[in-house]
């Protein structure tokens, strides 16, 4: 997992969330307005944070908090520098002079603490976080008066920690200081050897100017007085630069990511004497949070509300009986919708442009013409509002990563959805930036049952109840059945025992090149399995380790929700 961007785009609290999660070894590298910073994890914990702008080291650390004379650390950095397996410098303190262990603990981890929370200030800059081998990054190998903790420091709590302090800053006015200290212990001059010229970091060669790459903020058009439009889409983001696409090009547009606002807004239209044109996204929640063509819900609505309304649909993950559904509630077309990592490829590009030509003739605005005035990237003005660099998912597209940023995105949407359907409805979205089609399983009673699926083609009958009808016992050999009792996600093809051919043929047939199979936990135990594959394409799949990450936490997302419903049945009795 290599983790490269702006600090803009990715704050600190994310990107030490992000590492804690994926529990890898590895350093953090920062830079920020002439300032540089590095955290160095291992196993996903914080061992080590150093600074340009702090030079105190740990010699100078321990002598101001009066744990040890001068006369010490020079004994105990020459039996450092003389031992054939050097310790760490604060066990030889310990040993050797009987300074307490906790308390050079207690320092290092405090002197940690201050230096990672002065980085939540960097606003502006860039991130590189590259992996490393927990065997040498547990090693003295770095400076022998540096700080390093034996037992690292969670990123989670840090992340809350240095998010909590800033606010508090922030509303009582004040502004980070970070702490300038002179340089601290030369380790030559303390030995009484010469000094080499040390060459100027990396950090003291970079002017103060913004950095390279930097986003720009962004200008978003005002409304304008064309055509009423309504569009809603449980992807928040996603509606909103859509409808920042719709304004620039002629309508009055306004995004909405809650079924139950989008209906209530439309009532107040129909109320004033107005017919605005409505665009709903298929796939999203039902409106009591189950479910995940909730689009179709809203149709229905809509057609028995308010007939004389135009609708159009749109959707990113295509469904032959969906879409019949929709026809025969009196939908003309189903546009499909680009999805996030599609914006900036020009199959994306031309999905935005007929969007914006099919809804203009619903409209009866003139259609865009072509080759005309200033030529626009559709993808990178969606990019840019979603604070995306389009050249870097362009970049990414050939490993089918849906990369960092959609990551960020999806994390947040799961801090409020509701328990069951709206937690599986972001999986299998993720899931589709992945992979061609994919299914959620329910785990229960030593059975694993089919739940929610996308892209599984079905002619005989609809392919959501098929899923439904899948059941298969732990107790069995299964691809299943190895993932459960590990609770480890598994790269692998389906094999040739009976309970796999079940699950191939229960599918539609076919044999995918490759499957995945990822574990959702919840207190403690697996409750539910994603099943994913780019049938009937041959290609492997791409990176999973976002998904995975995404996966941890919707395991989350589904503990919180159950407590916070056990709660609520606890006060209404």
């Amino acid at each position: 997992m290599s983790l490269v961007g702006n600090l803009e785009d990715l704050g600190l609290g994310d990107i030490l969330q992000i590492v804690s999660l994926s529990r890898k070894s590895g350093v953090l590298v920062l830079n920020s307005r002439g300032r540089e910073g590095k955290v160095v994890f291992l196993n996903g914990q914080v061992i080590r944070a150093t600074s340009s702008q702090f030079g105190e080291n740990l010699g100078d650390l321990l002598l101001r908090k009066g744990l040890i004379t001068v006369e010490v650390l020079k004994k105990a950095v020459f039996i450092q520098r003389n031992s054939e397996r050097p310790p760490r410098l604060g066990a030889i303190l310990s040993d050797k002079f009987s300074v307490p262990q906790a308390e050079i603990e207690a320092a290092v981890k405090e002197q940690i603490e201050k230096i990672v929370y002065s980085f939540f200030a960097w606003d502006q800059g860039s991130f590189a976080f590259e992996l490393g081998e927990p065997g040498e990054l547990a090693t003295t190998s770095f400076s022998p008066l540096q700080f390093m903790l034996d037992q690292g420091l969670n990123p989670q709590w840090l992340a809350m920690e240095g998010s909590r302090i800033l606010d508090e800053m922030r509303h009582r006015g004040e502004s980070f200081e970070e702490e300038k200290r002179e340089p601290g212990i030369d380790l030559e001059a303390l030995l009484g050897e010469p000094s080499p010229a040390s060459p100027p970091t990396r950090a003291a060669a970079v002017n103060g100017e913004a950095e390279p790459g930097a986003a720009l903020p962004v200008q978003l058009a005002p409304a304008s007085g064309g055509p009423l439009l309504y569009l809603v889409d449980d992807d928040g983001q996603t509606g909103e630069s859509l409808s920042v696409f719709l304004r620039d090009r002629g309508f009055s547009a306004t995004a909405f990511d809650s079924g139950r606002d989008f209906l209530t807004a439309i009532a107040r239209a129909a109320a004033a004497g107005e017919k605005p044109l409505l665009l709903i996204d298929m796939i999203m929640p039902r409106l009591d949070g189950s479910g995940i063509l909730g689009g179709l819900e809203l149709l229905d609505q809509v057609r028995r509300r308010f007939p004389a309304l135009t609708v159009v649909m749109m959707s990113d993950h295509p469904n032959s009986e969906a879409t019949e559904r929709a026809r025969r509630l009196g939908v003309e077309e189903v546009l499909v919708k680009p999805k996030r990592g599609d914006l900036g490829s020009p199959q994306g590009q031309g999905q935005l442009a007929q969007i914006g030509k099919s809804l203009a003739a619903h409209a009866g605005l003139p259609a865009p013409s072509q080759g005309a005035g200033v030529t626009v990237d559709l993808g990178a003005e969606l990019f840019q509002e979603l604070g995306v660099e389009a050249s870097a998912v362009k970049a990414d597209q050939g490993q089918k990563s849906p990369g960092l940023h959609l990551l960020r995105g999806m994390l947040q949407e799961l801090q409020s959805p509701a328990l069951g359907g709206g937690i599986i409805l972001l999986v299998l979205r993720f899931a589709s930036e992945i992979m061609n089609r994919a299914v959620v399983f329910f785990v229960k009673d030593e059975l694993v049952v089919g739940l929610g699926q996308f892209g599984i083609e079905s002619r005989n009958g609809n392919a959501d109840a098929r899923v439904r009808e899948i059941a298969i016992p732990l107790s069995e050999e299964s691809v299943f059945s190895k993932v459960v009792a590990e609770m480890v996600p598994l790269r692998t093809r389906l094999g040739s025992g009976h309970w796999d051919n079940q699950l191939r043929q229960q599918l539609g047939g076919g044999n995918p090149a490759e499957v995945f199979i990822g574990p959702i936990f919840s207190e403690g135990k697996v409750v539910a399995v994603l099943y994913g594959d780019n049938y009937p394409s041959r290609d492997p799949i791409g990176d999973t380790e976002a998904l995975e990450i995404f996966l941890s936490q919707a395991g989350l997302a589904m503990e919180k929700a159950l407590l916070e419903r056990r709660l609520r049945s606890r006060d209404g009795q």
